[in-house]
């Protein structure tokens, strides 16, 4: 189904980059709308307290968002994006968990600095910060996360 409207734009971008746009916009507006619900009707914009510690309301939506996006991320990368991986799932989940980890420390001060320091409304906040993980994500996703056989080692395996 993703493919459909490939053809529209397939002397622009290859498959993979047009794949991974799809399910990467799919899976952003998936975090962000599970976002805005859980700062908004979860946490009701106050802040949250664990006993020990107490979370600001962008934050403790950024923690439980985490995982559920993480996990929807991985699976639309290793069967949609980069099929081609040779690399076995525990392995790939390992190194897009390590991917993940640096994006949300990204997300994390990048909420605090935007939220807490210039005082910007938290949703559009985490938007912005969100387009600079876009591209590292990427790039490491390709590169090292699910990374394809090169064409050589395909010829030396045959």
């Amino acid at each position: 189904m993703i493919d459909f409207f490939y053809p529209l734009v397939r002397r622009f971008i290859p498959l993979q980059v047009y794949r991974y746009g799809v399910c990467g916009v799919g899976n952003l507006f998936f975090d962000w709308i599970l976002y805005y619900a859980l700062y908004h009707y979860v946490f009701r914009a106050v802040n949250f307290s664990l006993g020990f510690i107490t979370l600001s309301p962008h934050i403790a939506s950024l923690l439980v968002d985490f995982p559920i996006t993480m996990l929807s991320g991985f699976w639309l990368g290793r069967y949609i994006s980069f099929s081609g991986s040779d690399l076995g799932a525990p392995k790939q989940i390992k190194r897009y968990f390590l991917v993940v980890l640096v994006n949300v420390l990204i997300q994390y001060l990048g909420l605090k600095l935007c939220v807490d320091v210039f005082l910007w409304y938290p949703t559009p906040s985490k938007m912005g910060v969100t387009v600079i993980n876009t591209l590292f994500s990427y790039l490491m996703q390709k590169h090292y996360t699910f990374k394809a056989p090169k064409p050589e080692q395909l010829n030396e395996t045959l």
